[in-house]
C-alpha cells in the first residue's frame, strides 16, 4: 500500500523509528460508578501486532478507543507516536488520527456510498486529488481482493466482504498504526479465516503495528502461527524451523475485569502456569 507523504506524516507527529508506538501507565477508566479498564499498562513496540482477548466486557473496545483518543483516561498516562494524548487538544487528536486507521466492529460503512467511494473517503476529506483517490482507493481494494466490487453498495456486499472493505479502508492511507475491533466478529469460520489472511497479508507485506481485538482463540494463534507467502498468494504456517513456528512480532494482550492478566509471547502465554489462563485457554 502507498503511503501518505513523508512530509505530512512529519508535519503532523514526528517519532523515532525506535520509539515505541504506543505506552499506557497505568490508565484507568470507568462510567457511571462502575471501572472498565483498571491501571492497565503495556507498551507496543513498531512494527508489533498486538492481539487483545479476554471475556465479554472487559474493555477491549474502550481500550482502542482510548488509544485513538475518542476517550480520555480517569487516570494514568497515554502516549501514542511518543506524544501523550490524555491532554491532547482535539485539533492535535485529530492529525494524530490521520496515522491511525480504523477497522470498526460491524465494518461501519456508508450505506449511501459505493464501496470505492466508502474507501477513499478520508483521502476525499484531506483534500487528495480525485484521480489519485481513485487510484489509491482501487490498490486498496485490490489488496483486500475487493477490486471487482468498486461500484457496489454496502448492501450488495456479503459479511466477508463488507469487513475486507472495511480494511481496505483503513490501509489506503498509508497508517502507522491500525487498530482492529473485532474484525471477525459475527462472522462464520471460514469467512473469519479469510479475513485473518488479509491481516496476515497486511502485516507481513507493509510491517504496519498493529492492535487487533478477537474474541476467537483460534484467530488469535493463527496470526501467531502463520506467515503470508507472496508467490503462493496465500497465509500459510511458519516453518518450525523458523522460531519454533511461531511470528515473533506477534505479542498477546490479555484483560479480566479490567485488568491486564498477561502481557508476553506466544511461547510465554502457552506455557503459562496460571489457573486462569489456563482454563481459558482450554
Amino acid at each position: 500500500m502507498p503511503d501518505a507523504s513523508v512530509n505530512d506524516k512529519e508535519q503532523i507527529l514526528p517519532v523515532s523509528g525506535e520509539d515505541p508506538l504506543v505506552v499506557f501507565k497505568g490508565v484507568t477508566i470507568g462510567f457511571e460508578g462502575r471501572i472498565v479498564l483498571d491501571a492497565v499498562s503495556f507498551t507496543v513496540e513498531p512494527g508489533e501486532q498486538r492481539v487483545i482477548f479476554g471475556p465479554a466486557g472487559t474493555g477491549k473496545s474502550v481500550l482502542l478507543k482510548l488509544v485513538n483518543g475518542l476517550l480520555r483516561p480517569d487516570s494514568g498516562s497515554i502516549k501514542v507516536f511518543g506524544q501523550s494524548i490524555e491532554h491532547m487538544r482535539e485539533v492535535d487528536l485529530f492529525k494524530l488520527r490521520a496515522r491511525i486507521g480504523m477497522v470498526f466492529q460491524e465494518s461501519a460503512l456508508f450505506d449511501s456510498l459505493t464501496v470505492e467511494d466508502n474507501v477513499a473517503y478520508r483521502l476525499h476529506e484531506d483534500g487528495v486529488a480525485s484521480e489519485e483517490a481513485h487510484s489509491r482507493a482501487l490498490q486498496a481494494l485490490k489488496f483486500s481482493a475487493l477490486e471487482n466490487a468498486e461500484a457496489k453498495f454496502p448492501s450488495e456486499l456479503s459479511g466477508g466482504m463488507r469487513r475486507r472493505a472495511s480494511i481496505a479502508r483503513a490501509i489506503v492511507t498509508g497508517p502507522d498504526l491500525i487498530l482492529y475491533d473485532s474484525p471477525t466478529g459475527g462472522l462464520d469460520p471460514i469467512t473469519s479465516t479469510t479475513i485473518i489472511e488479509l491481516i496476515v497479508k497486511q502485516r507481513d507485506i507493509s510491517h504496519t503495528t498493529s492492535l487487533l481485538i478477537t474474541h476467537r482463540l483460534q484467530d488469535a494463534f493463527t496470526l501467531a502461527t502463520h506467515r503470508f507467502d507472496t508467490e503462493a498468494n496465500a497465509m500459510q504456517l511458519i516453518d518450525k524451523a523458523t522460531n519454533n513456528g511461531i511470528d515473533r512480532r506477534t505479542k498477546f494482550l490479555i484483560l479480566n475485569e479490567g485488568k491486564v492478566v498477561f502481557d508476553g509471547t506466544t511461547e510465554e502465554l502457552v506455557s503459562s502456569n496460571d489457573p486462569w489462563l489456563k482454563q481459558y485457554l482450554s
